[in-house]
């Protein structure tokens, strides 16, 4: 009955490291499809490392190397490679409750330091007149239906076409009322509710991979005292 039961802790930890491990591959082709589109650009000038693009290939590397350390060690039933998987799925947590508590409480700033970094980026552009960076800007705001960081006033009177609605003349009604920021940040706060829920379920996930994997590390140590003895 033991036996039988363990092994079924074994192939259900071996399914959801696959799963995880899809997932990862997924998050990180989405990286590399945006890194490869000029559109998705670094609009931090100050952090030219940090994008959306590099972020999502970072952070899909990772689950696919700590899904992989799972499935490896839950197939063949090792100790070492559970007890990695184990602790790197317990620092990925801990990572991911500290961003949680600093985005928090730190909210307002973090707010106010992307819009300031984005409105400059704005001027650079309008200053360097870059071709690049034009159109970055252009294709983020066509496919957003938004226009300048919090509306069309942030490009001081050199209104891109991109901002104006398609089949209406470009001029003032016709510009996207939103900016491209705002349009961001307004659309996690009216689903703050859902990013929160998919956020606490990942974390359960998390946890249960963590507890099949020290439940099986478990019963191996244990199997391995009773050859002993």
């Amino acid at each position: 009955m033991a036996a039988g039961c363990v092994k079924t802790l074994k192939y259900m930890l071996f399914v959801f490291n696959l799963l995880f491990w899809i997932c990862g591959c997924i998050i990180m082709g989405l990286g590399i499809y945006m890194l490869s589109m000029k559109s998705v650009g670094v609009l931090l000038s100050s952090l030219p490392s940090l994008s959306v693009a590099n972020i999502l290939i970072i952070v899909g590397s990772i689950t696919m190397v700590v899904a992989f350390v799972g499935c490896t060690g839950a197939i063949k039933e090792n100790k070492c490679l559970l007890l990695s998987f184990f602790i790197l799925l317990l620092l990925i947590l801990l990572t991911e409750v500290i961003v949680a508590v600093i985005l928090f409480f730190h909210e307002s700033q973090i707010n106010k330091y992307i819009e300031e970094e984005t409105t400059k980026h704005l001027e650079e552009l309008q200053n360097t007149n870059s071709t690049e960076m034009r159109e970055v800007w252009d294709t983020i705001q066509e496919q957003l239906h938004c226009c300048g960081v919090m509306n069309y006033t942030d490009w001081k009177g050199d209104v891109p076409q991109s901002c104006c609605r398609s089949n209406k003349p470009c001029t003032a009604p016709n510009y996207w009322e939103k900016g491209c920021y705002g349009l961001i940040r307004d659309w996690f706060e009216k689903n703050f509710m859902t990013v929160g829920i998919i956020i606490i379920c990942t974390s359960v996930i998390q946890v249960l991979g963590m507890s099949f994997a020290m439940t099986l590390y478990c019963h191996i140590c244990n199997n391995y005292k009773s050859y002993g003895d």
